[in-house]
């Protein structure tokens, strides 16, 4: 049985990936946490663990309305407690390292009507501090690897699943109470936590190194995530063409607007075959059923 360490107690994804291995893997791995609020777990023994999984860190940062002290405070989690972990677990004999970065490296999406495709030559290019912070990491962090310390990086898209923060909730308020949606043709890559929690079990059960792109198996648009999430809630909604020009005209608008608009509506895409690692499946969760699980409905 692997031994696996979580850094940072109470987090959404380090929660979930507990849960997932008690209930579909419960003789695999033996899972202990530790809070990384203070300094206290420098003083931990890292010796007896396989693998040291990083999930501390500061995320969801509103750029536009941050202090630059807050912006320190980023780059001071973000990055380097991350590296210092990792230091602290190759020290200590740990040989394999994950850390959670984002698909936040490579920018921004692509405005309405333009498609952004992450290739695996594709440069990471991070718009903002908050992507900054995940990308000094990563680079950090996989500085370190050498024969006896692997390290994997994982760089999601936007995860989401029952209890999460960030976009999804918003969609999903969206669509339980709008009457109609716009029928927008856009793209977007996204990953459910099941999905994520068994791409995690595959990993540190191969205990390899590497960058990785887990991701669902299907792009997502935006109108048929929000369609399925009203079906759950048995909430009619009208989505139609008809409303797009107004989607076209916001995202054109300079400031907060046009940010919201391509947030929602843009194009942002890994290319499929840069998520394919294993030869077990983790992506047990379609799009239907991602949504009914995150909505608390039977499959």
């Amino acid at each position: 049985m692997r031994k696996v360490l979580i850094t940072g107690v109470n987090s959404y994804i380090g929660t979930s990936f507990e849960k997932w291995m008690a209930k579909m893997h419960p003789e695999e791995f033996e899972i202990d946490t530790i809070d990384m609020i203070d300094d206290r777990w420098k003083d931990k023994d890292f010796s007896g663990y396989n693998a040291v999984f990083h999930v501390a860190g500061l995320a969801h940062a509103d750029v536009g309305h941050i202090t630059e002290e807050q912006k320190v405070l980023y780059y001071k989690v973000n990055r380097d407690l991350a590296a210092e972990t990792a230091k602290k677990a190759k020290r200590d004999g740990v040989s394999q390292f994950v850390f959670m970065s984002s698909m936040i490296v490579y920018g921004d999406s692509a405005p309405v009507g333009k498609r952004k495709v992450i290739k695996k030559n594709t440069k990471p290019h991070p718009s903002n501090f908050y992507g900054d912070s995940k990308w000094q990491a990563d680079r950090k962090i996989r500085e370190l690897e050498d024969n006896g310390f692997h390290v994997a990086i994982l760089r999601p898209p936007m995860i989401y699943g029952r209890g999460s923060k960030g976009n999804y909730p918003v969609m999903a308020k969206l669509a339980k109470w709008m009457p109609l949606f716009p029928k927008i043709e856009n793209e977007r890559s996204m990953l459910h936590v099941d999905n994520l929690c068994e791409f995690l079990f595959l990993l540190i059960k191969s205990g390899a190194g590497g960058v990785y792109f887990p991701q669902n198996s299907e792009y997502v648009k935006t109108y048929e995530i929000v369609r399925e999430i009203a079906k759950c809630a048995g909430h009619k909604i009208w989505i139609t063409r008809l409303v797009n020009p107004f989607v076209w005209i916001a995202g054109k608008v300079p400031g907060k607007m046009s940010v919201m608009v391509n947030k929602a509506f843009g194009n942002l895409v890994y290319e499929k075959s840069m998520s394919m690692c294993f030869d077990e499946k983790y992506q047990v969760r379609n799009l239907k059923e991602s949504v009914r699980v995150t909505e608390g409905k039977r499959l």
